[in-house]
């Protein structure tokens, strides 16, 4: 019965098919047909069927039109997508543009700092942060390959940071000057007073052994005394400030937390001022040679003017040869006046 159920299927469908065929050709037909009773006839036929093909139409509008969107929307989220991948991209490249006009402007910052001209110095890039709770110091990239030493003095652009806490081969730590065990000698530029700079890892440095507190004004430049040969005298370090809990207190220049470039300078040990006792005879200026005659001829001169300005002695022989006065009798002596 399946079988015949298909036959019979099949049967019908190629009818319908020839049907269909059929109704086209005649369709064909009857519009390439010139006349005037099949124009009438075409008219009609019209007439009757624009109402069926208006309501045809309509849905497969809809579907062209709902097909077209749905292009028109993958289009657009395609385009999205795009967008943003490319506002990705323009925020990474934005993200650096910031973080390389924050290096120019530090970098330019660092060239504009005016120095002694006979200090040198080492440009170094901060590499790590090596502080802790209870420390204060970074890392640089440069060490003993480079000649850099304990002690020296580290800026960034705007003023003193620290100095050379510990030195190796290829990098060295830098002590900031907000470090506990951080004593730096400054003067307070207004009243030439000299003090120390003593850290204790807050942000803002201690003033400390300063004679007249009442005197010191907020807002007080404060540079490097150059006390002890530790640094180089004059090097900007901040302003004073008064801390919230009533001590004098250092505002610093530097910005310690963005610190990327540092300036090491090269300094230079005092020199030592030679006394008279080590100074050896032949380092004495010498004076020429015609003054040193004149020196040693006029001691001479003046002990022979000595010489002849003085009587001379009587020889022995002289004094003998001389005559000597007569001999009173006894008659003539003048009585004593125990004699009498």
């Amino acid at each position: 019965m399946r079988q015949a159920a298909g036959n019979g299927g099949s049967l019908l469908g190629r009818a319908a098919l020839g049907a269909v065929f059929l109704v086209l050709v005649a369709v064909f037909l009857l519009w390439r047909i010139d006349s005037p009773r099949v124009e009438q006839l075409r008219i009609a036929l019209l007439e009757r069927l624009t109402p069926v093909f208006s309501a045809i139409a309509t849905p497969v509008t809809g579907a062209a039109d709902f097909l077209r969107n749905f292009r028109s929307y993958a289009e657009l989220r395609r385009e999205n997508r795009e967008l943003r991948e490319q506002l990705r991209q323009m925020r990474i490249w934005r993200e650096k543009a910031r973080a390389a006009e924050a290096l120019y402007a530090q970098l330019l910052a660092l060239n504009k700092v005016r120095l002694d001209p006979r200090l040198t110095h080492v440009t170094a890039r901060v590499t790590a942060d090596s502080g802790s709770p209870f420390s204060r110091s970074v890392l640089i990239n440069v060490g003993r390959r480079d000649g850099i030493r304990d002690g020296w003095a580290a800026m960034d652009g705007l003023g003193l940071v620290g100095r050379i806490a510990g030195t190796a081969e290829r990098t060295a730590r830098v002590l900031l000057v907000t470090d506990a065990t951080s004593r730096i000698p400054v003067t307070i530029a207004r009243r030439a007073e000299r003090v120390i700079l003593a850290g204790d890892n807050s942000p803002y440095p201690l003033l400390d052994f300063v004679e007249n507190p009442e005197a010191v004004r907020p807002g007080d430049r404060v540079v490097t005394s150059g006390d002890g040969g530790l640094f180089p005298a004059g090097l900007p370090v901040g302003t004073v400030a008064l801390g919230t809990d009533g001590r004098l207190r250092v505002i610093p220049f530097a910005d310690l937390g963005r610190l990327e470039f540092l300036r090491i300078l090269r300094s230079r040990p005092p020199e030592k001022v030679a006394s008279e006792i080590d100074l050896a005879p032949d380092t004495l200026p010498s004076a020429p040679a015609g003054e040193t005659e004149n020196e040693d001829a006029a001691p001479a001169a003046q002990a022979d003017a000595a010489t002849a300005e003085a009587p001379s002695p009587i020889p022995p022989e002289a004094l003998e040869a001389l005559p000597r006065p007569p001999r009173r009798p006894d008659s003539e002596r003048p009585e004593s006046p125990d004699a009498r």
